[in-house]
């Protein structure tokens, strides 16, 4: 989501990447047109700014250009992500089974990956309910975007919610 700084055309660019550096560093960002297209836009300036990026944008030179972009979402391309090895995108992440790494019972389907207090938490979508669940190691053993999510959930995890 983004606002106007300044009265130079930039803006105030919340960053949903692991790091604003990651957005900050883009040499060019999309726009959803609402036909399900995307438009690309050149990047000509970028820095963080906390956890913020002030952007310009070509074609954005005013404060009153600016706000026509206010609550609108930039997005980047894939393949302008640097990914490190054996990571993976959340993008990619969602809608995977989430299964039992010792038993193979499929518990739900990962619907969301959110950022709390401690870290991230998964939510599960279960026949019952959801279910979230902290992505620490203790829990997640393997993320395969082919097969799923393998976890060793603590007694009680699942079947509280089997319960509702």
């Amino acid at each position: 989501m983004c606002t106007a700084h300044g009265v130079r055309g930039l803006l105030k660019i919340e960053s949903w990447c692991d790091s604003p550096k990651v957005l900050a560093a883009q040499k060019r960002v999309f726009l959803a047109t609402g036909d399900g297209r995307y438009e690309e836009r050149k990047v000509t300036s970028a820095s963080v700014m906390g956890e913020l990026v002030l952007m310009g944008i070509e074609g954005i030179a005013s404060r009153e250009d600016a706000f026509a972009y206010k609550n609108k979402i930039f997005y980047l391309h894939r393949s302008d992500i640097p990914v490190k090895a054996g990571a993976v995108l959340i993008a990619d992440m969602i809608g995977l089974d989430v299964i039992d790494a010792e038993t193979g019972r499929v518990y739900g389907t990962l619907t969301d990956v959110s950022d709390a207090a401690r870290g991230k938490l998964y939510t599960v979508k279960c026949d019952t309910g959801e279910v979230l669940l902290p992505a620490v190691p203790e829990f997640i053993k393997e993320i395969d975007v082919e097969r799923g999510v393998f976890i060793t959930p603590i007694p009680g995890f699942f079947d509280e919610a089997d319960e509702v």
